[in-house]
Formats: C-alpha cells, structure tokens, sequence
C-alpha cells in the first residue's frame, strides 16, 4: 500500500468535509489539492514587446496597454476558492494582479453598460454582467500561490471571479469590450450557461 498515496486522500476527504460544512464547496463539487490544466486550444506564445490589451466599447476613456503599461497599474493580493465546470475545486488560491475596480477608474464605463465581453487569445470570449466583475475579489491575475502563472494556467494575464465557473476566469486575456447587452461568448455559445453560477450548478443552458 501507498503510505503517502492514503495520507494525501485522507487529507483531501477531511479538507472537502470541512469546505462543505463551511458553506463553500458548492454541489457536484470534489475537492483537489492539484490544480489540474484544461483548456481548448494551444498555449499561445507570449511576446512582451508586441503583447497589447485593448479595453473599449461603451466607456468614456478606450485604452491599449502595452506589458510594461500594464504592470504600472495598481497591485492588489487576494485570496479565494477556485471551481471548475468539470466538478473540482480548489480552495484558498493566493492571486496577485490588477484588481477589476482599477479598470473601471480608468475607463470609466458609460452609465448604459451592463455587460463585459472578455476577449483572449485565438478567439476566445466569455460574457459577465458588468455587475459581477465590480466586485473586490475580481481580478486580473499575473501571479498565483507566489508565482507568475504557468503559459499552461493563463500567462501573462488572466482574469479571475471567483463567484462564478472557472470557464469566466478567462486565460489568456487581451481585451475587454463594455457592452450595453448580454452576447454568448465561446463556450456559451457551444451548450454552456449564460452565467455560471457554481452553487446554483449553473453548467448548461438547461440548468
């Protein structure tokens, strides 16, 4: 028998228990102390000299960041959990970035904004109600546990909102375009949820 193996199980299990006693491991929901990869699509290469994140639509001040701009911003440090589509969740995840509420004070979003379409590499989009990235565990992640993020996990930037599936935390971002409607990003418009709301298990458009 694998001593360690059962150790590290029996950790998980007692870790889980307590996360679902606490109110925060949401339904169909297990426990990992890994934090897996999954994705669509290659990792994208990062140049720093050409890398560019554009933010427009219905806001008062359109703005392209250049990597060196962009990490002139603002720092915060925020910890929060972590729950993927697929039925894992991490817990007590340590993020450092650009908090969301930075970039509403430097774009200033017109009064009929409702909504944000995240724009990343290869094409991908995912939609969030404006309200739901106004909020302070929201973030724009370059680093995690203490570490800059792996190209597998979202190098260079990648949004975080804790709140909802792991699929809204966007790897990879290059843009955010305000929106006065709502408008299905990649994988909601492939069979996934319009929101996303973890302990409503909010996966498919038929939930």
């Amino acid at each position: 028998m694998n001593t360690m193996s059962l150790f590290g199980d029996n950790e998980r299990k007692q870790k889980e228990q307590e996360m679902l006693r606490d109110g925060r491991l949401p339904p169909g929901q297990s426990l990992t102390l890994k934090w897996p990869v999954l994705h669509y699509g290659s990792v994208p290469h990062f140049d720093p000299a050409r890398w560019n994140f554009r933010l427009w639509g219905l806001v008062e001040n359109p703005v392209q960041l250049t990597w060196d701009e962009f990490n002139k911003l603002p720092r915060v440090k925020d910890t929060s959990d972590f729950h993927c589509v697929t039925r894992w969740s991490r817990f007590d995840n340590h993020w450092e970035g650009v908090a969301f509420k930075e970039i509403i004070k430097l774009v200033k979003p017109k009064p009929q904004a409702s909504h944000v379409l995240v724009h990343a590499e290869q094409g991908f989009t995912a939609n969030i109600p404006l309200a739901d990235l106004d909020r302070d565990d929201v973030l724009l992640a370059t680093h995690h546990d203490g570490e800059p993020l792996t190209p597998d996990h979202g190098y260079p930037l990648r949004l975080i909102v804790p709140h909802l599936y792991a699929w809204k935390s966007v790897k990879w971002m290059r843009g955010l375009e305000f929106l006065d409607h709502d408008a299905p990003g990649f994988w909601e418009q492939n069979g996934y949820h319009m929101y996303g709301d973890p302990f409503k298990e909010q996966r498919f458009d038929t939930d």
